[in-house]
């Protein structure tokens, strides 16, 4: 098939909110190299009005947690199959899944084995566990897209053609983070010393962790009545679950705040979170942080076997070193908060160096994630 390179035919596949975002990106910027560009495939509001023509709406694919998507398999299973049938009738240039990797990833195979260029957009987190799936992307696809550059390290020691293009989340947060102002836009004293307290977004994790974290709000205020805590519930449901949990601690200084994590993480002294994407944020913003863990014993036995990476707080897997405390399963105690949480409130100076490394790291994951994914795949499609 000769290849169109004034009008190529370009094929994107997201499967939920965040991936909708990057795929928009992406297309504008494919869009300013190749102004005659189509681009068909699945996506959601923001990729249609970026110009994609979707197959069907991306809300079908967008379900989460292994039992819902259990109930939902028969239906997911048919519109894999119909998506792959359709992009075979059609031929684009390019193939693009972006996240998702469960639902992109057989579907890039296939038509890789077909003969189509294929490109995963957002690596899956390979490097940390089930490494054997290294083999399976390898098979599947002629380019990796990484937001972050430890990941591009793993794929070029397996020999996977990969580009580090940058986290857009780097992009959208200053890198000055003005704290004055965020406390200001949630109502908070510019005096106090403030503790942001991120308990997850999911039931079973709030559920896990909000009980020791309670325990040890206690244990500081006790030492330092001066202390405020603020935290930021995902959603409704979350906000319901930690109002439940703290009517046994009345006296508490707490602020509840409907969603505005990372603004509440921005007016905040420490970090006190769970382990997740929202670790990048802390970092963005530049703030000291305690990162705690902790899942059901049976699924840690199972995970702690998989689990190949030294640190699983994103970063201390940026630094490439231990610059935050990561308090895991049986180490999530409340003495171990308390000590940790003391120790940023008590050397200034210490924050401070962490700071600047972290501003380091924002810098380099700066730089138009959306531009340099664009670079990466014109070059897939003029070769």
């Amino acid at each position: 098939m000769e290849f169109r390179k004034d009008a190529p035919l370009i094929a994107l596949i997201a499967g939920e909110a965040s991936g909708d975002i990057l795929g928009a990106g992406l297309m504008q910027s494919l869009q300013s190299r190749y102004p005659g560009a189509r681009f068909i495939g699945v996506g959601g509001s923001e990729m249609a009005e970026a110009g994609l023509d979707s197959l069907f709406p991306m809300e079908k694919l967008s379900v989460m947690g292994i039992t819902e998507v259990l109930a939902h398999l028969p239906e997911l299973l048919r519109l894999r199959k119909q998506l792959v049938r359709f992009l075979l009738e059609q031929k684009p240039d390019v193939v693009i899944g972006i996240d998702s990797p469960d639902f992109t990833l057989p579907i890039e195979r296939r038509l890789h084995e077909q003969g189509l260029k294929t490109v995963h957009y957002v690596s899956p987190s390979v490097w940390a566990w089930r490494q054997g799936r290294i083999k399976g992307i390898k098979k599947s696809i002629d380019l990796m897209l990484c937001l972050l550059p430890f990941e591009a390290r793993f794929y070029e020691e397996h020999q996977v053609p990969v580009a580090f293009v940058g986290h857009p989340l780097a992009d959208r947060v200053p890198l000055q983070t003005d704290t004055f102002a965020a406390r200001q836009a949630l109502d908070l004293s510019p005096q106090a010393t403030l503790i942001a307290v991120l308990p997850g977004s999911r039931g079973g994790e709030v559920g896990q962790l909000m009980p020791i974290f309670i325990e040890a709000m206690v244990a500081l205020s006790a030492s330092r009545p001066e202390l405020h805590y603020v935290i930021p519930a995902a959603n409704a449901a979350r906000r319901e679950q930690i109002e439940a949990l703290l009517e046994h601690t009345p006296g508490l200084p707490v602020t509840l705040v409907d969603g505005e994590s990372r603004t509440v993480m921005a007016a905040a002294d420490v970090i006190l979170m769970s382990s997740g994407t929202a670790t990048l944020e802390g970092l963005l913003v530049g703030k000291p942080m305690v990162v705690g863990y902790r899942v059901g014993k049976v699924t840690y036995a199972i995970a702690s076997r998989l689990v190949k990476s030294e640190f699983v707080s994103l970063p201390n897997l940026l630094c490439r070193e231990a610059m935050v405390p990561e308090l895991i399963q049986d180490d999530l105690t409340c003495e171990a908060i308390v000590t940790e949480v003391k120790r940023w409130l008590d050397n200034p100076d210490k924050a401070q160096a962490l700071i600047s490394r972290f501003q380091a790291v924002h810098e380099q994951l700066r730089g138009g994630a959306s531009e340099k994914a664009a670079d990466a795949v014109s070059q897939l499609l003029e070769r």
